[in-house]
């Protein structure tokens, strides 16, 4: 039996090898990349940016306002938006964030605010 719960334990990480490790992403914002490097230390597989939501259309029925959260963790069905900025994006991300909760009730979307952002790469780099 322990040697099957070992099989099972590297084809876990194999798999998290393949699903991250050789990723070429182009991220948007630097804090975005540390904040990959973060989750590839825990080992927690992610996407980046794999998904917009559609919260407006216009008068004629075409995409208006939509939303692109910076993270996908799909082992935890979670999408996580980084705000490290100015307060004017933080209020308009939280609107946003406000509308796919509304539109989308089945989508689990989380704000990591600046705080929250400093508090895990504290941890991170104090490894």
């Amino acid at each position: 039996m322990a040697k099957n719960l070992l099989k099972e334990k590297e084809k876990s990480k194999q798999s998290y090898k393949e699903s991250n490790k050789s990723k070429k992403v182009k991220f948007a914002h630097r804090s975005e990349e540390e904040f990959s490097k973060i989750l590839d230390f825990y080992r927690i597989k992610w996407e980046y940016e794999p998904r917009t939501f559609v919260l407006e259309y216009d008068k004629y029925g075409n995409p208006d306002v939509s939303f692109t959260p910076d993270f996908y963790l799909p082992d935890m069905d979670l999408y996580i938006e980084l705000t490290t900025l100015n307060q004017k994006l933080v209020t308009k991300k939280n609107h946003k964030i406000k509308k796919i909760k509304e539109l989308y009730p089945d989508i689990n979307i989380k704000l990591f605010y600046k705080k929250d952002y400093q508090s895990l790469l504290f941890k991170y780099l104090n490894r």
